[in-house]
């Protein structure tokens, strides 16, 4: 168990930065092709606003639509489980502050920021990899697919874990911001009712329109009450309600796409493996990679333009999404081949 007590403030690297990048590659082909985020590169089809989109408060009417949408496309039990927000980043020191501070137990290695919202709240931090810890907590947290190997716990489990800690005042957070392209079945968002519990969703990743700001956290009412006081009125801008009702409403794009995906994601595996790199795991939305030479390939892609995730405390570990057009995917399997060659001739050299 590693402890996180002293994670309070700061900014953590979670990608997706082109500035980083540049500074990093200075002298690397234009434009980047950013594979270091989890989010689709096949965006929900723009469509055009009403004309008051930017001129007018949003219509507390529209929030209710959203909520009922949502708890339809998510399998919650009704709209009042639903609480809207601009994002899910802005949820977590919320959740965190509902129940005294604490221990606060993280299943990892994973998103780092549920650590520092939690210690935000006054909680003591530990990032873990039993899960059997997770019932010593007051605040336990699992990312579920997880970011970024996407581990998957058995829903089974979390509803155990889950019923331990609300039976003593705790609270569980399952935060399935990938599980639009994860197993269904191991959701709990149909679960919340039964209280001590808080899934949160993200709109942006599957979505492909993080900028959006539009995310969700699913509780029993009387959670759901408390984050919405806390957020206050109009928390979800016009564009972010006409995106999300209509995005959440469409079944058919939604089964397209999760197909898109995972076609897009075996290319990708199959793109890797042509460079000798096996696939260990993830989502059909981001690929994860540990070899010994991580840090060497992360700089060859930067060489070529290419920004892929890499981990300080994970040195031999890469996270990868996936390419959005012909020419990324060009980039990407010439920069793996290039990288590959240069292994093989660098380990002939030295066994002379």
């Amino acid at each position: 168990m590693t402890l996180l007590a002293g994670r309070r403030t700061g900014t953590v690297d979670h990608g997706g930065s082109l500035e980083r990048a540049r500074a990093l590659f200075p002298g690397a082909p234009e434009p980047f092709v950013d594979l270091s985020t989890g989010i689709n590169p096949n965006s929900y089809p723009l469509f055009e606003l009403p004309a008051t989109a930017l001129s007018r408060l949003p219509e507390p009417g529209r929030a209710r639509d959203l909520a009922a949408v949502a708890a339809s496309a998510y399998g919650a039990p009704s709209a009042a489980h639903m609480v809207p927000a601009p994002g899910t980043q802005i949820l977590l020191p919320r959740i965190a502050s509902l129940v005294r501070p604490g221990r606060a137990f993280v299943l990892g290695p994973t998103y780092q920021e549920h650590a520092r919202a939690a210690a935000i709240a006054g909680h003591q931090v530990a990032e873990t990899r039993d899960f059997g810890q997770l019932f010593d907590a007051d605040l336990a947290v699992v990312v579920n697919p997880n970011n970024p190997d996407g581990r998957v716990v058995q829903r089974k489990d979390l509803l155990e874990l889950a019923a331990s800690l609300r039976a003593r005042g705790g609270l569980l957070v399952v935060d399935e911001a990938f599980m639009d392209v994860g197993p269904q079945a191991q959701s709990l968002a149909g679960d919340v009712e039964m209280g001590g519990l808080v899934v949160l969703r993200s709109f942006g990743k599957f979505y492909g329109l993080a900028g959006i700001r539009l995310g969700f956290a699913l509780a029993h009412p009387d959670i759901a009450g408390r984050l919405e006081e806390e957020l206050g009125p109009w928390s979800v801008a016009v564009p972010s309600l006409e995106y999300g009702i209509k995005a959440l409403s469409d079944a058919d794009w939604q089964r397209e796409m999760r197909t898109t995906l995972a076609h897009a994601a075996h290319r990708l595996d199959q793109a890797f493996a042509r460079a000798g790199v096996i696939v260990t795991g993830g989502t059909s939305l981001f690929r994860h990679v540990d070899i010994p030479d991580a840090a060497g390939l992360f700089k060859a892609l930067g060489r070529e333009g290419i920004l892929v995730r890499s981990f300080a405390d994970r040195p031999t570990q890469l996270r990868c999404g996936l390419p959005g057009h012909e020419v990324e995917w060009r980039r990407l399997d010439v920069a793996l081949g290039d990288w590959a060659q240069d292994r093989e001739t660098a380990k002939k050299e030295a066994a002379r």
